[in-house]
């Protein structure tokens, strides 16, 4: 009996690094569809939508027999209760990646993004993927000289942000309001997929020191950030 426990708390973590990968992929292919027009990835990464909240779902299932069956207590209790806040945080990464990728349809066969704004897409779809490279390395190492580092990381990514509201408020701007909505979205996709990836990276500090590392990650408006 408490072999199996100890198998499934091990298991709580890989599943962790597992999922992070899944949501890393979607982030990947959904920036390749918006920048490349490519409705038919659009379409893959918005199909993975189940199979990312089957994987949450799972967890949890388990992380509550593991807390009713079993009442864990310290590190294993840190064990349950991470998992259950990362999990948590790599639905919402899957979900704003699908967001990227039905804005690509939505606008389909148009670009979503114009000419002007590429080269800020296409490095903020490299940091994303990169920031959620560095949470999977965490969670599978348990590497706590990474995990901090990720919110410096993370700065680069609030810098391109910056960067893409100068282009819109530029006196230049000649694409319309409608284009700068779709643009100013994206880019807060963007943004919060990085703010998850980063929170997931102080979980994983809590999870290895007990240490609540501070710092706001919650999403304001579930609706558009996930």
């Amino acid at each position: 009996m408490r072999q199996d426990y100890h198998i499934q708390l091990a298991e709580l973590g890989e599943h962790g690094a597992r999922m992070c990968r899944v949501v890393n992929n979607a982030m990947r292919d959904s920036t390749r569809s918006l920048l490349d027009r490519d409705l038919a990835l659009a379409e893959d990464v918005i199909a993975r939508d189940v199979a990312i909240d089957e994987m949450r779902a799972n967890v949890e299932d388990v992380a509550l027999q593991l807390l009713a069956l079993q009442a864990p207590v310290a590190s294993d209790l840190r064990v349950v209760v991470s998992a259950l806040w990362i999990v948590s945080d790599l639905q919402r990464m899957g979900a704003l990646a699908i967001h990227v990728a039905k804005a690509a349809r939505r606008r389909h066969p148009s670009a979503v993004v114009p000419t002007e704004v590429r080269p800020v897409f296409e490095r903020m779809g490299r940091v994303a993927v990169h920031l959620a490279d560095q949470a999977e390395l965490v969670l599978r190492d348990r590497d706590l000289v990474l995990a901090r580092s990720l919110d410096d990381e993370d700065d680069l990514m609030d810098d391109l942000h910056r960067e893409m509201f100068s282009l819109l408020n530029d006196p230049e701007w000649s694409r319309g309001a409608g284009v700068a909505v779709d643009i100013a979205l994206l880019g807060r996709f963007y943004e919060r997929f990085a703010d998850h990836a980063v929170a997931i990276a102080r979980r994983a500090v809590f999870l290895i020191t007990g240490e609540n590392v501070g710092g706001d990650t919650t999403p304001r408006f579930e609706s558009l950030d996930a």
